[in-house]
């Protein structure tokens, strides 16, 4: 039933149902919302982070070994400890390195890392809303690993495949001229 005949009167239409692709888009942008929500100012990883030692450890620069847990005590703090892949394939991770990069350049140009062993690089980026990331490349220049691009001020921990013994270079993508030597050992 229609009322409004110029009287300034609101208008009266009989409902329709809502349409299909309106109740099946509603959810997923709800999704989307939520997850982009969920993830502002939150570190985007490449790879699931591993535990990170606490934050009032001091920043070091050599790797930190963990002994094998025999008697169900804790590792020792500083050291990375993560849990083995589901599969049972995968080696639990030993050691964390440390790198930032702060006014276009980071802080160290030498890391040390241990052959034949998996580890963690945990990565602060410090300059805000700039983005920066952690390449290692072998002596022929292949990249052996990439870590994501992330836009700082954040914090990314980058899960490192093993590497053989010897010397790599590392930088960032997005600025060149931010580079360094990774020797494994």
């Amino acid at each position: 039933m229609r009322t409004n005949r110029g009287s300034g009167l609101a208008r009266r239409w009989p409902r329709r149902p809502a349409s299909p692709w309106l109740l099946v888009a509603a959810p997923a942008l709800v999704l989307v919302v939520a997850a982009c929500t969920a993830a502002a100012g939150a570190p985007a990883y490449t790879y699931a982070p591993a535990s990170a030692p606490p934050a009032s450890s001091p920043m070091s620069m050599a790797p930190s070994a963990s002994a094998p847990e025999t008697s169900g005590t804790p590792a020792p703090s500083g050291a990375a400890s993560a849990a083995p892949d589901p599969t049972g394939s995968a080696a639990p991770i030993e050691a964390t390195l440390h790198i930032a990069a702060q006014n276009i350049q980071f802080d160290t140009d030498h890391l040390e890392a241990p052959a034949g062993q998996a580890w963690v690089l945990e990565f602060d980026n410090n300059d805000p809303g700039i983005p920066h990331n952690v390449e290692i490349l072998d002596a022929t220049g292949a990249s052996v690993f990439k870590g994501q691009i992330v836009t700082g001020p954040t914090q990314a921990s980058y899960q490192v495949p093993a590497l053989a013994a010897g010397s790599y270079k590392f930088l960032c993508d997005v600025h060149p001229t931010m580079t360094g030597t990774l020797t494994v050992l």
